[in-house]
């Protein structure tokens, strides 16, 4: 190596392992030091793809806009949520904006006048042979429509009590088995989530606490998700916090500015996001977004909720051939709170160094993004897991068309959504290109690479690249 190539190599980049008259690349990313605005955690807001974070955003369903006779069709359940997943200011869908919605039907608001039975149904009659046939049957046109549905990321079950958060009435014990079984049978791919940790204790739904951190829920509702176990690993736990009711302004604070703002709020509000390992919160978004501290706080939960990937080392071959196999390995931790739910593919591309251009792709085999967990056991004090985040070591063998020409190339790595197979999921380290996908080095194709490590300058910021959609 050149003197010029060791002083560079001391920043992130090296060279390892010669055998063979080859040499292994490794680099060592700069970690992105900001919140990321990444699919299916996070913030949770309204239909719009103006907030700084959001790619979620709740969808309440009232049962008798999409059913209201037993002779509506299936049809109308579809139509409806095409009219509705969309920004109602400039009409995009959901899917122009990479946020995916976590719908909830509900039968009753708040007041009496606030009910939304179908036509043909009598209110409140939760317990006839009627309304057990009727909500089996929609459950079952839900599971049809939206169990493989791109544009949805998770389902409320919703439907019984007020705001459909199984109180007022509670669920009984022969309707949690009736809605338990439906759901588990309508939605074999989609998670649910339920409301209350004690309900449903037979089946593994994820939970939505609608007023996560209130002070007076903690021992029960915050207390009960803890008592689910690892439950957190494979579903959701989620809702929105509450600034309406009893000891709210105590805490998570008198307004959502407030709580991403004040600093003793914020601190109670992260602790349970860790502790219970929170990948989504709704209402505590809508903080004012005009006010610069209250953008700092709201950073600093950001990051904390859901995942976050970490890429701390990527080894290769310096030198690939045309024909022939070559290896490519990176370490990752998860520093975020939950786990990513769902099996989305991670890919490597090969990019021609002047235009960005894709000149091959392919996938990585045997690899499940959903075993990179982040630590475990919150210490409120030390604000560390005392179990901490894994590094999980992610290996693939790739191979080359034998008409690929010679010359100095990029890699990249990139979490696709398999929705349009795009890039989504973006990891926390500053290698990026905006379109989702993260420069790792330069490789040689044919000859071995001098130089491999990239210039900073040339990276793009994340956070401003507003093109993902799938």
């Amino acid at each position: 190596m050149t003197k010029a190539l060791v002083l560079a190599s001391a920043v992130i980049c090296s060279f390892a392992n010669i055998s063979e008259g080859n040499l292994d690349v490794i680099i060592k990313p700069k970690e992105y030091p900001y919140a990321l605005r990444n699919p299916l955690k996070g913030f949770r807001a309204g239909l719009s793809d103006r907030h700084e974070y959001s790619t979620l955003t709740k969808h309440y369903i009232k049962w008798n806009d999409i059913e209201n006779d037993e002779s509506d069709g299936i049809e109308k359940i579809r139509d409806f949520c095409n009219r509705h997943w969309r920004d109602r200011e400039s009409g995009r869908p959901v899917e122009a904006m990479n946020i995916k919605v976590i719908p909830r039907v509900y039968l009753h608001w708040e007041k009496e006048d606030q009910k939304y039975w179908p036509a043909d149904m009598k209110a409140d009659d939760y317990e006839s042979p009627q309304f057990k046939k009727r909500v089996l049957r929609l459950i079952e046109r839900l599971g049809e429509l939206w169990d493989n549905e791109p544009r949805i990321a998770y389902v409320e079950m919703g439907l019984i009590g007020k705001w459909g958060e199984h109180h007022s009435p509670s669920v009984s014990p022969e309707m949690q088995k009736l809605l338990g079984d439906a759901f588990s049978k309508a939605f074999k791919n989609k998670l649910v989530m339920v409301r209350h940790p004690w309900d449903f204790n037979d089946y593994s739904f994820g939970i939505y606490w609608d007023s996560w951190a209130h002070i007076q829920q903690m021992r029960t509702h915050g207390q009960g998700i803890a008592e689910l176990g690892d439950r957190w690993k494979t579903v959701p736990m989620g809702g929105e916090a509450a600034y309406n009711w009893g000891r709210y302004k105590d805490q998570p604070g008198e307004s959502p500015t407030d709580t991403v703002k004040d600093p003793e709020h914020r601190k109670f509000f992260i602790d349970s996001i860790r502790w219970l390992h929170c990948n989504h919160v709704g209402w505590t978004a809508n903080y004012d977004h005009n006010d610069m501290e209250a953008r700092k706080g709201a950073e600093e939960i950001q990051r904390a909720l859901g995942y976050r990937f970490v890429i701390d080392e990527v080894r290769y071959i310096a030198k690939a051939d045309p024909g022939k196999e070559f290896n490519i390995s990176f370490k990752v931790r998860n520093t975020g709170s939950s786990p990513f739910y769902y099996n989305w593919p991670v890919e490597l591309a090969i990019h021609n160094p002047k235009t960005r251009e894709i000149l091959w792709k392919d996938m990585f085999k045997n690899l499940d993004i959903r075993d990179w967990l982040p630590g475990d056991q919150w210490d409120n004090n030390e604000k560390i897991y005392k179990v901490p985040p894994a590094s999980y070591h992610v290996q693939g063998t790739f191979q080359l068309p034998e008409s690929f020409s010679r010359g100095e190339y990029i890699l990249s790595i990139a979490i696709l959504d398999p929705a349009g197979m795009l890039p989504s999921a973006r990891f926390a380290i500053k290698n990026y290109y905006n379109g989702g996908r993260h420069p790792v080095g330069k490789i040689g194709v044919g000859m071995v690479v001098t130089i491999p490590e990239l210039d900073e300058k040339e990276f793009d910021d994340p956070i401003k690249d507003r093109s993902l959609h799938y």
